[in-house]
């Protein structure tokens, strides 16, 4: 419950300091000792794991503090609606939340991890070692004990066993102090067990990749609705990867517009320096306008519905009629007929006249 004195949370614990017996009657006089509850830090990505984390932790009676992180590949604002579903969970947990975006730190490691890759281009290991960085300043920032997280043992290939649990900790200058509540149990002692601050009876014993345990442990914590995993990450997904190692393979270091930009539309790379980029719908052909930089050439059909294309690179002008034959070919323009495509270069509109694409003549540089 909440201080009478004060608004923190604190416990209460009695101590009798002294009784006096009367003839009719005893008085007994106790003294209330105040102690604040120890603080945490929760990686808090709004999937069950980390939400079954904090509240394991809420009931050991500490006081959890959350922080989320944005990365330009991992975002909860994406438009899928994550963003707020991540401040409604915590919200619903009644901890505070911090959100902290890596940007271009992030795309300088992504050049070169240190662990290298996953499957896809995923540095995991380098990703996550970040992030543990970032929870460690807040960390010390509140005056925090320790930091929790839903990482569950062995259920992600790269960067959830024992030897890539050990690394992080590592890197992050965080060793013994990060606490893996659902996996605990089956983990090394960490400083705050070694402390007395938790004990191994209140720690998880889950391995793997099923939920079965935790969605059992939902149902007991009264979460009625248990959300998917969190944190879902751009870098595993095997097209988005593709595009991605393009994009690195071609310019040194890119930009967040360029990172932006891999995340809509159909890509095709026309040479070393130049690429197009060719909406799929509404929305896309409106964030490749929101995008295009002074330099890009903008195409679109002049009079039939279809995307709006994006030409970027050095040189492109010798690029442009093939380009406006792709963006014609994803029009509804019929085939066998010329047709007009506007060319637009800052303030400049010109037009061009030309006639659909044939797939052979483009599937090469589809990336």
């Amino acid at each position: 419950s909440s201080c009478i004195h004060c608004s923190k949370r604190c416990f209460y614990e009695f101590m009798f300091v002294g009784k006096f017996v009367y003839t009719d009657y005893s008085v007994t006089l106790m003294i209330v000792e105040k102690k604040e509850k120890k603080k945490v830090v929760a990686l808090l990505s709004g999937g069950l794991d980390s939400t079954l984390a904090v509240k394991m932790m809420q009931k050991q009676g500490f006081d959890v503090s959350a922080i989320a992180i944005k990365t330009p590949f991992c975002d909860f604002d994406c438009g899928k609606g994550c963003g707020f579903e991540i401040r409604e969970r915590a919200d619903n947990l009644g901890v505070d939340l911090k959100t902290v975006y890596l940007g271009d730190e992030y795309i300088e490691m992504l050049k070169n991890p240190k662990h290298g890759f996953g499957s896809g281009m995923n540095p995991c290991i380098d990703c996550r070692a970040m992030m543990f960085k970032a929870g460690k300043k807040h960390m010390k920032d509140i005056g925090a004990d320790f930091i929790i997280s839903g990482e569950v043992l062995g259920q992600r290939p790269m960067s959830q066993f024992a030897p890539a649990l050990k690394t992080i900790e590592k890197e992050s200058g965080l060793e013994g102090k990060i606490v893996r509540p659902l996996s605990a149990s089956l983990l090394p002692k960490t400083d705050p067990e070694n402390d007395g601050i938790i004990k191994r009876k209140d720690l998880g014993m889950i391995r793997g990749r099923s939920r079965k345990e935790q969605l059992r442990m939902a149902k007991e914590f009264g979460i009625d609705d248990p959300p998917n995993a969190g944190g879902g990450c751009l870098l595993t997904d095997p097209a988005f990867s593709l595009r991605a190692k393009d994009l690195f393979g071609h310019i040194h270091t890119p930009t967040i517009n360029d990172i932006d930009l891999l995340k809509i539309g159909r890509h095709f790379r026309l040479d070393k320096n130049t690429k197009l980029v060719v909406g799929r719908n509404k929305d896309e052909n409106e964030m490749i306008e929101v995008l295009a930089l002074p330099n890009d050439i903008l195409l679109e059909a002049k009079e039939h519905v279809g995307p709006i294309a994006l030409l970027r690179g050095y040189g492109v002008e010798k690029h442009v009629e093939f380009a406006a034959t792709i963006t014609l070919r994803y029009s509804d323009a019929p085939k066998g007929q010329t047709d007009i495509v506007t060319v637009q270069k800052e303030n400049t509109l010109t037009e061009i006249s030309v006639s659909k694409a044939e797939e052979t003549s483009y599937r090469k540089f589809r990336i």
